[in-house]
């Protein structure tokens, strides 16, 4: 995705004066998941471009990147920033939003600027500003697309991500739209935790219980890929529509090549945002300065139409 970043509300894209002085050295702390699919290898991969870049042009910072398999090993180790590495930043994206707020607010307590990514706390207290894809539009405009696909009428199963704010924001827009045709009915919505192998598994679920389904919602490319799988194994014919969701290169080539009419349309939404807010964190702290409370990075329906322009071969994602 392009590096377009829109802030939302008073002072878009400038930072707002702090009056606290620059500190004479930023140490700041990067925390997000290990790379378990296509998405979080392009943050793991966006995230140490960062380091690499900012340190290097700037001889006043130090980055620190930490990787966790799962919230409480997150939790732990932003514990290890504040004490051992003396951050003074942070930049996370939660594994979980729930579990780790409450260890953000205590980092936060103790001096540290937090800029939090993507994945929301469930209390905006433990933050000083929040860099995110916009998930409103994530879950809206795939369910615009399938219901005109649809003709306004059929039976469509969905695959959520982990229990997050920003998955509650994408769920809650794609059945605000859906509202809107009655003549749709959603059958089930499971999470996949954004996961190919979950995703299939949950597929297989739904392949059982439901004999004929028309589309599927499936909230992320890697889980789009284990959707695909599960279908072509169980020999369905009635699916007729899979959207997934994040613009992973491979999804766009299929888009562009036409080689599966099932997949005909996805919704950007890059890691590159992690770049951008270590970026934007790191160059404001160096100045004493502060974030926009929010900014969102716009998320764009894909279709073959404009395909080539988030088509991305030497990414991660």
């Amino acid at each position: 995705m392009k590096s377009l970043i829109r802030a939302v509300g008073a002072g878009v894209l400038a930072l707002s004066a702090c009056t606290a002085f620059a500190a004479e050295k930023v140490t700041l702390g990067v925390a997000i998941p290990t790379a378990t699919h296509g998405f979080t290898g392009g943050i793991v991969w966006w995230a140490n471009q960062a380091r690499q870049e900012l340190e290097k042009a700037h001889p006043d910072l130090k980055i620190i990147v930490k990787t966790a398999g799962s919230a409480p090993e997150q939790a732990n180790q932003l514990q290890d920033l504040l004490t051992v590495n003396k951050i003074n930043a942070l930049v996370i994206f939660p594994f979980e939003s729930a579990s780790l707020t409450k260890p953000v607010a205590q980092v936060k307590g103790k001096g540290v600027y937090v800029t939090v990514v993507d994945r929301g706390l469930t209390d905006t207290s433990a933050q000083d500003a929040y860099v995110a894809g916009d998930n409103t539009a994530f879950g809206k405009l795939p369910a615009e697309y399938l219901a005109k696909r649809l003709g306004g009428k059929g039976n469509i199963v969905m695959l959520r991500g982990i229990p997050t704010t920003l998955d509650n924001e994408r769920y809650n827009a794609f059945m605000g739209v859906m509202k809107q045709y009655p003549d749709i009915k959603v059958l089930d919505a499971k999470y996949g935790n954004w996961n190919r192998d979950d995703a299939f598994k949950v597929t297989q679920d739904y392949l059982t219980r439901f004999k004929h389904i028309d589309a599927v919602w499936a909230a992320d490319d890697d889980m789009a890929v284990g959707v695909l799988k599960a279908i072509d194994q169980a020999k369905r014919t009635d699916i007729k529509e899979v959207f997934g969701g994040a613009g992973a290169k491979g999804m766009v080539k299929t888009i562009l090549d036409g080689k599966d009419k099932r997949i005909q349309a996805d919704v950007s939404y890059s890691p590159k945002f992690i770049y951008d807010a270590i970026k934007l964190t790191a160059e404001a702290r160096l100045k004493g300065a502060r974030l926009p409370a929010t900014t969102i990075i716009p998320s764009v329906l894909i279709t073959k139409e404009n395909a080539r322009q988030f088509y991305f071969p030497d990414s991660p994602f």
